[in-house]
């Protein structure tokens, strides 16, 4: 990740290399403010963005609170040379805003006819990929279109941030840090560029575990440093998550949006039922006897193969379903919560279950930048540029052996 083309000290950046005697130990970072902007024209600006569910990880693994891991992990970035270092929660925002206005839709327009529901969701990238290619139809048809957060942020990087920072896509280098590998094969999914340009939205994708290793091996002499904001903020903003137990919580955001929108009900907390195991749960609205929403949650292939066996039959009674191929969710991810044998470190998940607990929850509806983002980038809530940007189509081709593939 070095500006190779820079001559500017400014892009000067330290590494433990044949040369590094002759780097001058004053030589700045160019995430460092010295009044003088790097010459982005001689090399392409690196962005970093972390994902909501990796920022537990580097707390248990150094034994930090949140936001202590993230001012660490994000100065050891940019000791590396990184320019930007943000946090993909806004994307996560986007990705559930939308896939609540779908669910409604499709919710008013099911019948015998059309088959809209249940809806699945597709933020999950191995699931996403078995779905597509080992199912095909007519389970892809279920797919919540709206994308992914790492698709929309890769469309805030390379589009909204570009534009702000009068670049062109093709000069940032664009960074994803996920809990698992599947995010890697979702950055080479084809189809994914944004709408506006053709530009991949995420240019590499590391492991929280392989960032981690990096720094356990480096002996760069790092500070902290506060994550930035695709808005130039110089105030740092608060850790927060969404209500999810290990994930982005597509299922408490979008249950209780269809609670409001659908039966005028208020639901506070939204309690959980696990039926065959702890990775498959139900969650329901009822009223008078009768159950007008039922939800469910379905980790790991175990699961999700009960689930689309009753799918094809027409015999599953959810109207909702969040699926994530991980056991455990997305904090289990195997980019970050294993031993170096391979095997699930239970008791590293349940710290990082813990503290990810403790992080505040923020519904996406509160974001006021999202909203000055529907307005001024993307021309409305409900407009065709939207729609574009934020939503996606899924292929359903005959089952076929790819090197890529999951195996299951």
């Amino acid at each position: 990740m070095k500006c190779e083309h820079c001559t500017r000290k400014e892009c000067i950046k330290k590494t433990k290399t044949d040369d590094q005697e002759n780097v001058s130990e004053e030589a700045p970072s160019p995430a460092q403010d010295n009044g003088e902007k790097c010459d982005t024209s001689k090399h392409k600006v690196l962005v970093v963005s972390v994902c909501p569910q990796s920022l537990p990880y580097f707390a248990a693994k150094f034994n930090l609170s949140v936001t202590d891991a993230s001012r660490r992990l994000c100065g050891f970035l940019k000791s590396l040379g990184v320019h930007y270092v943000f946090d993909t929660t806004i994307a996560v925002d986007f990705s559930i805003l939308e896939s609540q206005k779908e669910f409604v839709r499709r919710y008013h327009q099911h019948s015998e006819e059309a088959h809209t529901l249940p809806m699945l969701t597709s933020a999950c990238p191995g699931w996403v990929r078995y779905a597509e290619r080992v199912l095909g139809r007519p389970v892809t048809p279920h797919l919540c279109t709206a994308k992914s957060p790492q698709q929309v942020m890769g469309s805030l990087v390379k589009d909204y941030f570009a534009r702000q920072q009068n670049l062109s896509p093709e000069k940032i280098f664009h960074v994803i840090v996920a809990p698992c590998y599947d995010r890697k094969l979702e950055a080479l999914r084809e189809g994914f560029s944004s709408a506006s340009h053709s530009s991949r939205g995420a240019d590499c994708v590391l492991t929280s575990g392989e960032v981690a290793q990096m720094m356990e091996q480096s002996d760069l002499s790092v500070q902290d440093a506060t994550v930035d904001t695709l808005f130039g903020d110089s105030k740092e903003e608060r850790v927060t998550r969404h209500d999810g137990a290990s994930s982005d919580g597509h299922l408490a955001h979008v249950f209780r949006h269809a609670a409001k929108e659908l039966f005028d009900e208020d639901v506070e907390e939204v309690t959980y039922r696990a039926l065959r195991n702890k990775d498959f749960q139900e969650v329901t609205l009822e009223k008078n006897g009768q159950v007008l929403l039922r939800f469910a949650a379905a980790y790991g292939f175990r699961n999700i193969q009960n689930m689309i066996l009753k799918l094809k039959k027409g015999a599953l009674p959810y109207h909702f379903v969040e699926v994530l191929a991980c056991p455990g969710g997305c904090l289990n991810g195997r980019g970050q919560a294993q031993t170096r044998d391979g095997r699930v470190d239970k008791a590293l998940l349940r710290q990082m279950e813990g503290i990810y607990s403790d992080i505040p929850v923020r519904p996406p509806e509160t974001s006021a930048h999202v909203q000055e983002l529907y307005q001024q980038w993307l021309e409305g809530v409900d407009s065709p540029k939207a729609q574009e940007t934020l939503h996606t189509t899924f292929q359903s081709p005959e089952p076929c052996a790819h090197g890529l593939d999951i195996r299951w």
